[in-house]
């Protein structure tokens, strides 16, 4: 079935277009094309589509990924330097609306799709304005397909919609409310759609946890309280296995015709300080045989200095990472842990803090296949102090998110760890670093005055302004 749903990805899909002209709606019909299109075909061709817009170039490779360093620019460096503009991040924002939302739309409003589909799609759809509001901020929300022009929500309001989406979008989802085909992800299983979505809502707590604790504690609590709820085991990650050319891994298809990417110094440097049994998961050995141990690039260098570390000197991400069919990873149990962890640490809920710290990290280990854990447990280096929690928290949860880049970027914004450190050649003034993406050119063309309105309100539409969850702080 699932080859079935494949091939139909390849399909074309047809977008229907309204209009309040009953007669100019009748002359515009295509008698070829798909009136109410099989919600099955259409939840394939969604969760095709997310995980190229999470997992591909310009919202992960060429942006985040480099920003959270885990991956350096060794050709084309620009955006590894920060040298980027507000043309650059239109396609996320043009695949997440006009693609994604709109399919998603489709799925909620069909008269074929049951319960289970249109929860599953606000599921999917709670997902996509997450990913949109982290990386641009304040964004169209409650006006989404009600307006040509729709006001932008602030990012406080967007958070804490949500919530509230999430769970109304898992108590809607029944094993009586019908079967579900055409699922890439979980393959029609409603429990797990229900844990993906209660772990949503955790993350989403800890990005408001700075700014209204009190709801935060709230609902982390009663996550804690109903925790098997959650995505609970590696079993339940939420994951897309992508399949053979051309509905392959963006990585595998961008590394199959280019050479622009190596992994970062900064991540290769700290997994050799902690002994980590990831990195020859993470990276390759160098393709130089005189080079016999891993290798990274650094990030922020201009073309030249990048070019001078030697292209065959540097290593590559890992093969794990680079077959055609490896995964585009959204959401893990390791996360789920880590979140609790922070929550304890906080004072949130009643819990082991060390305990829950331990056992996200050992889910890591085990994600990547590694099962002797106690070593690289026990390390100094490696274990919890509850005096610098957010230190210890946010290191070992930025190698647990490596290949994730949106969400590595979000919780770097959020806990300030890693401390990351611009390049010798970055664009930006001395010091700082991306916080955000440019609102595409088109906003400023197409929606001007509610795009004026979100930067009166959010701040200059510039990568270093901060968002409303990214709130500078003592370090922690």
């Amino acid at each position: 079935m699932k080859k079935i749903y494949n091939i139909a990805i390849l399909a074309a899909l047809s977008l229907l277009s309204v209009s309040c002209d009953s007669e100019l709606e009748k002359i515009n019909e295509n008698p070829n094309a798909t009136e109410n299109p099989q919600p099955a075909y259409l939840l394939s061709a969604v969760e095709y589509h997310a995980a190229n817009l999470y997992w591909g170039n310009t919202t992960n490779y060429n942006s985040t990924l480099l920003w959270s360093q885990h991956w350096a620019k060794i050709q084309y460096t620009e955006p590894d330097c920060y040298n980027v503009s507000n043309t650059d991040y239109t396609s996320t924002w043009n695949d997440a609306y006009a693609s994604i939302l709109t399919d998603l739309t489709t799925i909620q409003s069909s008269d074929l799709a049951n319960a289970n589909y249109r929860g599953i799609a606000n599921i999917l759809r709670s997902w996509t304005f997450l990913l949109l509001t982290n990386l641009y901020g304040d964004i169209p929300y409650s006006e989404y397909g009600k307006s040509v022009t729709p006001a932008y929500d602030s990012q406080e309001n967007v958070l804490r919609g949500l919530l509230t989406e999430l769970e109304d979008a898992s108590n809607a989802l029944s094993a009586s409310a019908g079967a579900v085909e055409g699922d890439l992800i979980y393959g029609g299983d409603i429990a797990k759609w229900q844990k993906f979505a209660q772990a949503l809502r955790l993350r989403i707590a800890l990005e408001i946890a700075d700014r209204d604790e009190a709801a935060a504690k709230n609902v982390i609590a009663l996550l804690y309280a109903n925790r098997s709820n959650l995505i609970s085991s590696n079993a339940d990650i939420a994951q897309f296995v992508f399949g053979t050319s051309p509905q392959w891994n963006p990585w595998a298809s961008a590394f199959a015709s280019r050479d622009d990417q190596r992994v970062s110094k900064t991540l290769v440097d700290k997994l050799k300080s902690l002994n980590d049994p990831r990195l020859p998961v993470f990276a390759q050995l160098p393709q130089d045989a005189s080079v016999t141990d891993y290798v990274g690039a650094g990030n922020g260098l201009n073309a030249d200095a990048a070019n001078n570390q030697g292209f065959y000197r540097l290593s590559k991400p890992g093969t794990y990472f680079l077959a055609d069919e490896s995964p585009a990873v959204f959401l893990t149990y390791a996360e789920v842990l880590f979140d609790f962890a922070e929550a304890a640490a906080r004072g949130f809920i009643t819990a082991n803090a060390e305990q829950l710290y331990q056992a996200a990290i050992t889910a890591s280990l085990q994600q990547f296949g590694i099962t002797h854990v106690d070593d690289y447990l026990n390390q100094d280096a490696v274990k919890y102090d509850s005096d610098r929690w957010a230190e210890k928290i946010g290191w070992q949860k930025w190698i647990a998110y490596y290949g994730q880049g949106p969400d590595a970027f979000t919780d770097w914004r959020r806990l300030g760890y890693p401390e990351l450190q611009a390049g010798p050649n970055s664009a930006l003034s001395p010091g700082q670093l991306p916080r955000r993406f440019f609102y595409p050119s088109t906003e400023q063309s197409l929606n001007g005055a509610n795009y004026q309105n979100a930067v009166s309100h959010q701040g200059a539409d510039e990568i270093t302004t901060r968002l409303w969850f990214d709130v500078e702080q003592k370090k922690r």
